[in-house]
């Protein structure tokens, strides 16, 4: 069992860069099998998804990996007993244009230069639809942000992350 002097020691031996020839010790923060290719960023273009966006490229860094970004729009709702007019149709189509407008622009401004990026719109349910694309896309890590709501508002908003993390294929 290391004692409390020995655990700071190592802290500092391996934070302090080699100033001679010797050979200092590498900490390896990422183990040797985990080459990621691909990272899925959902995106609604909150302050908390341009949170997860930046861990996501800088996640991405030491293995080149690809940055997926999804947003997906939420259909016009209508009550199931009723046939969807084409007014509905024409919404939903205008709706996801503008997202993919949106969601180049984001890419645009907010991925590093350098770093490669692909920007995908759907139309569905998010926590459906983010898991469909990280199986479609073949991704390797997903990056989600929370809004942190707890009790009522949780219980009435649910949480899009907690249902992805349920449901898609790729770890988080």
């Amino acid at each position: 069992m290391k004692t409390k002097s020995a655990k700071k020691t190592a802290r500092t031996v391996a934070a302090r860069p080699a100033t001679d020839n010797s050979a200092a010790p590498v900490i390896d923060l990422v183990p040797s099998f985990l080459r990621l290719k691909k990272i899925l960023v959902p995106v609604e273009f909150s302050g908390f998804s341009l949170k997860a966006l930046k861990y996501a490229a800088r996640f991405a860094e030491p293995f080149g990996a690809t940055l997926v970004l999804v947003h997906v729009v939420e259909p016009v709702r209508y009550p199931e007993s009723v046939i969807i007019p084409p007014e509905m149709d024409e919404a939903n189509r205008e709706r996801l244009k503008l997202a993919r407008a949106s969601l180049a622009a984001f890419v645009k401004k907010q991925v590093p230069a350098g770093r490669a990026a692909e920007a995908i719109t759907r139309l569905g349910h998010p926590f459906s639809k983010i898991g469909t694309v990280a199986k479609d896309f073949d991704v390797d890590l997903i990056v989600i942000a929370t809004h942190g709501h707890t009790g009522l508002k949780h219980l009435f908003l649910g949480s899009t992350a907690e249902r992805v993390v349920r449901l898609a294929p790729a770890p988080f």
